[in-house]
């Protein structure tokens, strides 16, 4: 079974977003401080898929307050760039919440639009070029056509029909977190 969904992810295609450009670069300089080693690393073969049309599956895995959203706006940022959308899906409201809130603040400085999209709370996804949110991006009719990175956070909370759904029926690039080792 794995072989077989390995060989069916080797005929899909994503958007190739090609060099990270000035908007990733503007996204580093902001930072309040400096990216680990391990984050650098991360964001080196993140780029790397990126770069290509080969959907990228990666897990990025580590401590809770290590630095996984850094990176994981990173990835988002370069679909943004790129003209699409990014999507990050969290399991609870609590935890999407959490994600909005720490996105929010660089993003405004950085002319991104964000929007939640929670059972609670349901910004306009119209305008917004990174969606966050639990389930309810997927259950509420929101346009996942444009997505180019998806990121899916505490992935092994969702089931693979979910997992699945994040992609809007597209082949975009993944990013799984987890703090959680698999």
């Amino acid at each position: 079974g794995l072989a077989r969904r390995r060989q069916g992810r080797e005929v899909e295609r994503a958007t190739a977003l090609g060099e990270p450009g000035e908007l990733a670069l503007r996204y580093r300089e902001i930072l309040p401080f400096r990216l680990t080693r391990d984050q650098e690393q991360a964001i080196v073969e993140i780029d790397a898929d990126l770069s290509g049309e080969r959907p990228m599956e990666r897990l990025l895995q580590g401590d809770v307050g290590s630095g996984k959203t850094v990176v994981a706006l990173y990835a988002l940022l370069r679909a943004v760039e790129a003209g699409r959308r990014g999507a990050l899906m969290a399991p609870t409201e609590t935890l999407a919440e959490q994600h909005f809130l720490t996105l929010e603040e660089p993003c405004r400085e950085l002319g991104v639009e964000v929007a939640l999209m929670t059972r609670s709370v349901k910004d306009d996804p119209g305008a917004a070029q990174l969606l966050v949110g639990t389930h309810a991006l997927i259950q509420e009719g929101v346009d996942l056509s444009e997505v180019a990175v998806a990121v899916v956070d505490e992935q092994h909370r969702f089931g693979v029909e979910q997992r699945r759904a994040i992609t809007g029926g597209q082949s975009p690039h993944v990013l799984h977190m987890t703090a959680t080792p698999i």
